[in-house]
This record gives structure tokens, sequence and C-alpha cells, in this order.
């Protein structure tokens, strides 16, 4: 049922969208979702409050009050700002727009709606993007976008309709990042890489970090998982981090529609030379960084503490991100990354000997080769670092290395994707190799498994010149002897050799005859 409001509504958003492009556009519609999020979150508030006030049984009973005085002690704002409900004057809510969507200035009645919120509420300042008076569509085609926004949200429980708002959100910033290509994956990580990281990590308590958060999947993800494992929404404190000012607004409005507390800095900056969090120590880490960026550095890095293992090289910036990660882990933290298939083994510019550095120092825990075509943006086939400080006492001075390059399957013509029980087998993997419950499952016991996963020790990887590629360590599947004899086998091989490269001659003259006809003979 879902899924088909979610298809619907995106077909007719795309249809309005006429010739504006799609990166614009995204901004205009979550923008709406937004904002439509928090009037009807404050309606379902106010309404609850003004029954409460009436009700004598209820703490809040207000007797004899007059109906205007019900109304005044509702607009109380500490109702609101106890349940962690944003403040919408009446000018700016939802029906109020709506009732003038046909009308030619409705983007600056839109603009000034979102002003006069971000005015009440301090938590949104900078947040909402005014930009609807100078939005670029065609005529009457913003009134109709504020109509389809406005069935969104369906059902009397207003938690489940904030769901639904949380999940159109999500959605479409999966499909903006569709429709963008190359340029969509800035700021959206496909789903399934995410649901890996958070499913191996188990992120349950303390605090998470994404340094480099882009629309904020990886906490949308792990407020999830908490939530299906008996955990609370506030046993974690999120931290992030974005550069792009647009995609730090999608983040900050992608974890406010789902009542997340966070902190993204006080403003969006580059990790590296403005770190807006410097003396956090998180407890979980998850990100997926840009690969191999190239114009990371400043002068200003030249010495930085958190380039323990080795200077990283000015021309890439993926061992300046895992040092990044490692220094703002906690003794007792862990660390999920996704970076390019090139950090396992370049030995070009300094790589080599920070990666064997980290090895030694025992911080490397799991490496997870990825299948290709998993990401939106690129074709650089990836894969999975997992970092701790302090690895389970049986497995100090050990790697786990998984090979998941055979698993996931193609969801369209050009994307692959993990299905969750190839998730639960990676993560349930690195569980019982930890000797650790997944995810309040029972834990088996681990064992090498040839071509998926293998435990190596320290020595040999330095035999590998301290290469982290899986499919070096795990070796090959073994392969079902199907019982025919050798010598039968290869005179059968043989002769259906024979029988293709005979027919493949036959084609050939024909082909030949065929041009020679055309007069082109070679």
């Amino acid at each position: 049922m879902l899924d088909d409001i979610k298809n619907t509504l995106w077909a007719t958003a795309d249809k309005l969208r006429a010739n504006m492009d799609a990166a614009e556009y995204k901004h205009l519609v979550l923008g709406l979702i937004f904002l439509k999020y928090i009037s009807d979150t404050f309606a379902a508030r106010r309404a609850e409050v003004v029954a409460r006030l009436a009700d004598p049984a209820d703490e809040y009973f207000y007797g004899d009050a007059s109906p205007e005085d019900l109304a005044a002690e509702a607009d109380d704002r500490d109702y609101y700002t106890a349940v962690n409900v944003f403040w919408v004057p009446e000018a700016a809510r939802w029906e109020t727009l709506r009732a003038q969507a046909k009308r030619p200035e409705i983007g600056k009645l839109i603009d000034e709606a979102l002003g006069l919120i971000e005015a009440e509420n301090p938590k949104l300042k900078g947040i909402l993007d005014k930009r609807y008076a100078r939005a670029q569509l065609p005529d009457g085609k913003l009134g109709e976008l504020v109509d389809l926004v406005s069935t969104i949200g369906f059902g009397e429980n207003p938690s489940a309709a904030r769901d639904v708002l949380g999940q159109v959100y999500e959605y479409f910033l999966g499909m903006f990042a569709s429709a963008e290509g190359k340029r969509g994956g800035q700021f959206y990580t496909p789903a399934s890489i995410v649901k890996t990281l958070v499913a191996v990590l188990a992120p349950h308590h303390g605090q998470v970090y994404d340094p480099c958060c882009g629309s904020g999947g990886m906490f949308v993800q792990s407020e999830r998982f908490i939530e299906a494992h008996g955990g609370k929404l506030g046993d974690v404190s999120i931290y992030g981090q974005e550069a792009n000012p647009t995609t730090w607004r999608l983040a900050a409005m992608n974890l406010a529609i789902r009542g997340i507390d966070f902190n993204l800095g006080r403003e969006p900056g580059d990790t590296f030379t403005r770190n807006q969090h410097p003396d956090l120590r998180a407890d979980f880490i998850l990100a997926n960084p840009p690969f191999n960026i190239s114009d990371w550095w400043h002068g200003s890095l030249e010495g930085d503490p958190r380039w323990q293992y080795g200077d990283p090289p000015q021309g890439n910036a993926n061992y300046a991100w895992l040092q990044h990660m490692l220094h703002h882990l906690k003794p007792t933290g862990r660390a999920g990354i996704v970076l390019a298939n090139g950090s396992m083994s370049s030995s070009q510019n300094n790589e080599g000997v920070i990666r064997a550095a980290m090895v030694d120092a025992d911080v490397v825990e799991v490496m997870v080769a990825l299948p290709g075509q998993l990401f939106f943006n690129t074709q650089i086939p990836a894969c999975l670092w997992f970092l701790a400080k302090q690895k389970p006492a049986a497995r100090k001075g050990q790697v786990l290395f998984i090979d998941a390059r055979k698993l996931g399957r193609m969801f369209s013509r050009v994307q692959c994707e993990f299905a969750d029980d190839e998730i639960a087998r990676i993560a349930g993997t690195v569980a019982s190799w930890r000797g650790e419950a997944a995810a309040g499952e029972v834990v088996g016991e681990y064992a090498d498994m040839p071509g998926f996963c293998r435990s190596v020790p320290l020595a040999e990887i330095a035999q590998h010149g301290h290469v982290l590629t899986p499919g070096r360590y795990v070796g090959a599947e073994a392969v079902e002897d199907d019982d025919e004899a050798f010598a039968e086998k290869m005179m059968r091989l043989t002769e259906q050799l024979g029988e293709q490269m005979a027919k493949g001659a036959e084609l050939d003259a024909l082909i030949r005859a065929k041009l020679g006809g055309l007069g082109h003979e070679f």
C-alpha cells in the first residue's frame, strides 16, 4: 500500500518538474514535505492538548475555562517543546498555505512561512531553504506541488502520519539520487550499503558520528536498527558534518522529520580544515566519504595530530579519512567506512606505509570486498573497512577477510543491491568471529569458509606486503566433483570445442561472402 503511494507521488512530482533540473527541484519538493511534517506534528499535538485541557481526569485539565481561554492555553509553547515538537505560527501552518496554493505569489508566501518558523525555532536556524519565490517552475506548478504534498500523511494517528512522511522523504531522496545519477551519489549512499555497515557495527548506545554525512542516511538506519532490537531512540547521540550547504540542510530535515536529536555542527564545512567536533570521541563511526578526492589538502594540515600512522598523500584523501576516523574513536569504539578498492592495495605516496602501520598497530578489524554496480555515482569497485582500537581478546593480531563480490542482485539495469539475508550473513559472520551475538541472535561457532571468509594473522598479511584485498586471502570455493573420469571429460569437451570452431569457420565464410556481394572484400 505505502509502496504504491510512494510510486504514485514520485510519478506525479516528477511530471510537475517539467524541464527543471532534478538537482534544483529536489530542494523544493523535500522542503515542502518537511514543512508539511512540522505543521502536521504541531496540529496533532495541539489537538491532543486541547482535548486534555477539557478532560477532568487529565493532569492538564483547565476547569471552567471559556473556549477563548482554552485556545490561548493551547498556544503555550511549553506543551510543544516538552515533546520535541516545533512551534508553527498560524501564518506558516500547512492549511493556511494550502488555501493560497493557486495564488501567483505562493512561492513568496512559502518563503515567508519558512522564515517565521526559523524565527520561532532556533534549532532550525539556517536549515530551511527559502528558494520558492525564485523557483524556475512553470506558472501554477508550485501550487500543484503543494496540493500533491497535501495528500501525504494519511490516517488519524499522528505518529503513523509522521512515519509515512519520513518514509516518503527517504524514498524521494533515493529517487532524486537515481535521477541525478553521478551527482546524486554525493548526498545519498544506497540503502543496502548503509544497512550492511549498520548491521556489522550494531550501534546501540552512545555517540554515533559520520564526518561526511550527506543527507543523513547512516543515522536513520542506525535509529531503525536500535528500534528493531528493542532499544530506544534516545540511546544514541548523533554527530555529523557535511561540507555542501544544501546537503547539510537535507540531512537536518531528514533527522528532524524523525524526531531524532542531532548535532551537525554550527555550519556546513570541510571536515579536514573546519572540523566541527574536534573533541568528539565516538562509540561508533559510519561513513561513506567521496572516493579518491585529490583536492583536499591545505597547508594548515601539515603535522596534524590526526596523522598518527603517517602523512596522507596530498593527491588522495582516502588515508586522511581513515586516520580522521581513528582519531575520533573512543578506545572501545568501532568504525565502518566505504572506500574505493584501491585503498586496500595502493603503495604510492606513503599509502602503503600508512596501511602497514595501521595493520601492525592492530586497528584493522574486518575487510569486506563488495560487488560492482552498488553506487549511483561511480562504477569504481568499493570495499568496507572496519576499524577497532580494541579487538576481542581472542582475535588480537588477526584480521577477518570477507569476499562478498558474488553476493547482491541487480534490481535495475545498472544497479545492484544486497538482499537482507545477505546482509545478515555478512553481519553474522563478523559477529561469530568476534564471539558476539549478532543483533540479538544466537551466535554460531566461527569457521573459515573457502571463497567467502578467512581469519588471517598479521604475519601473513605482512608477507603479502600489507595488501588487504580479501580475494588474496580467502582462497577459492571448493568445486563439487561430478565423478566423470578426466580422460572422458577431456575427450567430450575437446569434441564440443571442435564442433564450435567448425561452426565458427562456417559463419566466417558466410560473412565474407555477404560482404563480397556488397563489394567489400577483405
